[in-house]
């Protein structure tokens, strides 16, 4: 058993000493996931150092379900910036209203062009609806689009096979893309 493993273990079962170590010794990864999460969202004001710390407040008041492992608790705090990011925009949107959209386009990578605040409410909801009809593919893409992780590790978290991992993330490109295209 690893350390990481361990203070999973520890933090849990509510030990904040624990977690509070978790938290530091994942730190660099989550900051990896906290930028490239802010190079999507455009022109979004946030910082990382503060999308991390909000995403850290917000994961301390949740369940310690998902500290199970390392790739589940990673996919779940890159989800719990991902909404930090979202209210953040939804907020400035009602401060706002108004405003062009930009189009958006998903890549088989990384996505390497920002999207504007209103194309990330846009896609927020459409990964919403993604996950009610097909929660695989919503949790493929959170993982490989959101999280950065790779299509092996995405089939070693969900015990899937790599190329059912492939087929679901070509299932939820199409379905997005149609999505966001109305």
């Amino acid at each position: 058993m690893n350390d990481i493993t361990l203070l999973m273990q520890q933090a849990s079962s509510g030990d904040a000493a624990a977690r509070n170590r978790l938290y530091a010794a994942l730190y660099p990864d989550l900051m990896r996931i906290a930028r490239a999460h802010l190079s999507r969202a455009g022109t979004v004001s946030l910082d990382a150092r503060g999308l991390l710390h909000e995403a850290f407040l917000r994961l301390n008041r949740g369940t310690g379900e998902a500290r199970a492992n390392q790739r589940i608790f990673m996919g779940y705090a890159s989800a719990v910036m991902r909404n930090v990011i979202i209210d953040y925009v939804r907020e400035r949107a009602a401060q706002k209203r108004g405003g062009g959209t930009r189009m958006l386009t998903l890549t088989t990578g990384i996505a390497s062009e920002a999207i504007g605040e209103d194309a990330f409410e846009d896609l927020h909801e459409a990964m919403m609806a993604l996950e009610r009809i097909d929660p695989r593919s919503h949790h493929v893409v959170e993982m490989r689009y959101f999280g950065g992780l790779t299509e092996e590790e995405i089939a070693a978290t969900l015990d899937v096979s790599v190329p059912t991992v492939k087929r679901d993330w070509r299932k939820a490109r199409a379905f997005l893309f149609d999505r966001l295209q109305q």
